[in-house]
C-alpha cells in the first residue's frame, strides 16, 4: 500500500461512513475497553498488536486487545463503569490472546468516542499494563495474527503501508513512543490526566483530518481556522499529530 493508497483508503472509509449516517442516522456508542499490553525487549518497550479478522468490524486493522463491556463485567457495582472496563479489558486480553493482565494493574490514560457517523461505534476506555512473558496464543477467530512491536516500528510500518491503524491506535502508539522502559512509559501515563477524545472528521483536499476538543476548528470542521491544535492529519506524506491545544 503506497501513501496515496493509504490516503485514498482513509478518504473512502470516512466518506462511506458519512453516506451511511445520512441514510440511517447516527449510531449509538457501545461501551468498550482495551488494554495496551507492554513488555520490555532488547529493542525497547514493545506492545502486543493483534490483527482483526477481515470479516468483522475493523477487519484487517491492527489493534490492541479489547472489546465491548458485557453485563457480567459490572460485578457488584453496576454504576462503576471504569471498574467494569478494567474487568472487560482483562477478559478480552485473555480471550483474544491468552494474556493475563490484572485489572488493578492497569493505568487508565484515555477515553475514545468515534465520530457519530461511524457505522460501528465503541465508547472505549484505554488502559496500559505491563506483563513479563511475551507468550501469546490468539483465538484465530476474531484475531488472525499477532506481533510484539515497538511503537516506533508500528508507526513506521503504518507509514510504509504495511499495516492499517485506526486513529485512536495511531495516536496511542505516538503517545507511548520514545520511552526507554515500560516503567518509564507507565509512570508518564499515570502522571498525565486521562484524555477524552470525541472525534470529529473534516475532509480536506490533502486528506482527512481528525479533530478533538481543544482544536480551533473542532466545532465548525474548518481546519484552516487559526488557533490551538488538537488534530491528526492523515495526508499523503504521512500522519501528523498536534496536541498543543489539548487539555492536560
Amino acid at each position: 500500500m503506497t501513501s496515496d493508497d493509504r490516503v485514498s483508503a482513509d478518504t473512502r472509509r470516512f466518506a462511506a461512513w458519512a453516506l451511511e449516517a445520512r441514510q440511517t442516522g447516527d449510531t449509538p456508542a457501545i461501551p468498550a475497553a482495551t488494554v495496551v499490553v507492554l513488555r520490555d525487549t532488547p529493542d525497547g518497550p514493545a506492545t502486543l498488536m493483534l490483527r482483526k479478522n477481515s470479516r468483522i468490524a475493523f477487519g484487517g486493522m491492527w489493534v490492541f486487545p479489547g472489546g465491548r463491556i458485557d453485563l457480567a463485567d459490572h460485578g457488584d457495582d453496576p454504576l462503576d463503569e471504569i471498574a467494569a472496563a478494567r474487568t472487560a479489558a482483562a477478559r478480552e486480553a485473555m480471550e483474544e490472546a491468552s494474556v493475563e493482565v490484572g485489572p488493578s494493574d492497569m493505568v487508565l490514560f484515555a477515553h475514545w468516542l468515534p465520530p457519530a457517523i461511524a457505522p460501528k461505534r465503541y465508547s472505549t476506555w484505554f488502559f496500559a499494563a505491563a506483563i513479563e512473558s511475551g507468550r501469546v496464543t490468539i483465538d484465530e477467530g476474531e484475531i488472525v495474527d499477532n506481533e510484539w512491536m515497538t511503537p516506533e516500528t508500528a508507526l513506521a510500518r503504518h507509514h510504509d503501508g504495511e499495516i492499517e491503524l485506526v486513529p485512536p491506535t495511531w495516536v496511542t502508539l505516538h503517545t507511548i513512543s520514545g520511552f526507554d522502559t515500560v516503567d518509564a512509559m507507565l509512570t508518564a501515563l499515570r502522571e498525565r490526566p486521562a484524555r477524552h477524545h470525541e472525534t470529529h472528521i473534516a475532509m480536506t483536499e490533502s486528506g482527512p483530518v481528525a479533530l478533538w476538543e481543544g482544536d480551533a476548528g473542532y466545532q465548525t470542521g474548518d481546519t484552516s481556522i487559526a488557533g490551538p491544535r488538537h488534530r491528526l492529519e492523515m495526508f499523503r506524506d504521512g500522519y501528523t499529530y498536534d496536541d498543543s491545544g489539548a487539555a492536560g
